[in-house]
């Protein structure tokens, strides 16, 4: 298996779940690893897991100004990802549009600003997490199911674009990472269960699976406007 040996990896959304986990599979190949998030306190706790050669750096991608400043300020990155956001979710009619409107922000422009102003070079990657909805809707979770298919596109489109840099997205099914930990424990193991029933792949998702789809990415140079599903087979479920 290749190595990302002293590459420059930068991770967005790299504190805690399916970005922690990248930034950890990245360590193992040797990567120097960046993780930012807004969120000083989860940086800090990612750290300890990550080892003395990784570095966090607080970070708002609804900031503009800041995004622009983190990339102003550094040497170009060899890879970068951008890791699912929190987003506000429900029925369209019933969620409001400011909620709405914070969703796609997070999601979307916040990965938007970032592929705007990031310096990556040549033959490099950037990568997206989008997510099973693009593809698989939810009548209770249609925007999410948009956001998703936006970024998917806009992959497609940037890989065209930035070409020589490698452009692409890896879209998760249900995954078991700290996103749910709000929910109920007995509601959330139901949920789980449930879904390892209708799944081919007959288990729920874990980070690192969709990590592993990440690695791919960033160590294939004939990869790019590709979306990778990791999903149990519930696109087809």
């Amino acid at each position: 298996m290749q190595t990302l040996t002293d590459q420059r990896i930068l991770v967005v959304g790299g504190s805690s779940g399916i970005g922690l986990a990248v930034a950890r599979q990245a360590v193992t190949l040797g990567a120097a690893v960046t993780i930012a998030a807004r969120s000083q306190v989860k940086l800090d706790a990612a750290l300890s897991q990550l080892g003395s050669e990784a570095v966090a750096l607080v970070l708002d991608t609804g900031d503009e100004d800041a995004v622009e400043h983190l990339f102003a300020g550094n040497q170009s990155w060899d890879h970068i990802v951008v890791s699912a956001a929190r987003t506000p979710t429900g029925a369209v009619r019933s969620l409001s549009l400011a909620d709405a409107r914070v969703a796609m922000e997070s999601k979307f422009w916040g990965a938007y600003r970032v592929a705007r102003a990031a310096k990556i070079r040549e033959g490099g990657s950037l990568t997206f997490i989008s997510g099973v909805l693009s593809v698989r809707p939810s009548a209770s979770s249609v925007l999410q199911g948009a956001i998703n298919a936006a970024l998917e596109a806009l992959a497609r489109g940037l890989a065209l674009e930035l070409a020589p840099i490698r452009v692409n997205a890896v879209s998760p099914g249900l995954i078991a990472t700290p996103l749910w930990s709000g929910m109920p424990q007995d509601k959330r193991e139901a949920m789980f269960s449930d879904a390892a029933r209708r799944l081919p792949a007959r288990r729920t998702g874990e980070a690192e699976d969709v990590a592993n789809a990440v690695m791919y990415l960033l160590i294939t140079p004939f990869a790019t406007g590709s979306t990778i599903r990791v999903d149990g087979g519930g696109s087809i479920a």
